[in-house]
């Protein structure tokens, strides 16, 4: 990362890629049926555009850079919180299905932890420790969901 703003333009485009996706993974749970990870695949969306708007209002007073979707460079095909598409299969399994949540989220908090360990950039270091925190809250989150499914219960005791 070679500036704030550059981090900031990362952020946003990962948070709205995973909102996006966790929207759609919502949308295919709810259809056919599994509510519940239905409406955790929709706090997931939810969480990512919280943190999409804390990206943009800390971008708000600077100069972004433009960036068409093809100009980011990740570390795989898509932004790395971009939950793989196949869990919008109706036909997934509930454990499947969580599972790849945990995958994307773990992703996210990688990223923000490469950036972390990588930026000498002191304000970048800081942004990117914020966001991975979010991140593993995420991943903790899921690790309750997928314990629970494994005991056969629908989620997690609050």
């Amino acid at each position: 990362m070679e500036s704030v703003e550059e981090f900031l333009a990362y952020a946003i485009r990962l948070e709205q890629d995973a909102a996006e996706r966790f929207g759609q993974l919502a949308d295919a749970m709810e259809s056919s049926g599994n509510r519940e990870v239905g409406k955790l695949f929709r706090q997931l969306a939810d969480y990512s555009r919280l943190h999409l708007d804390d990206a943009r209002a800390r971008a708000g007073f600077r100069k972004m850079p433009e960036m068409a979707p093809t100009e980011f460079v990740w570390p795989d095909i898509e932004s790395p919180e971009t939950a793989a598409i196949w869990a919008a299969d109706p036909f997934l399994g509930r454990g499947q299905a969580l599972e790849i949540a945990l995958d994307a989220e773990r992703a996210g908090l990688d990223y923000y932890k490469h950036v972390f360990e990588t930026t000498q950039d002191p304000e970048i270091k800081t942004l990117a420790k914020e966001f991975a925190q979010e991140e593993r809250a995420h991943v903790a989150e899921l690790q309750r969901w997928i314990a629970a499914h494994h005991k056969g219960l629908k989620a997690p005791a609050e």
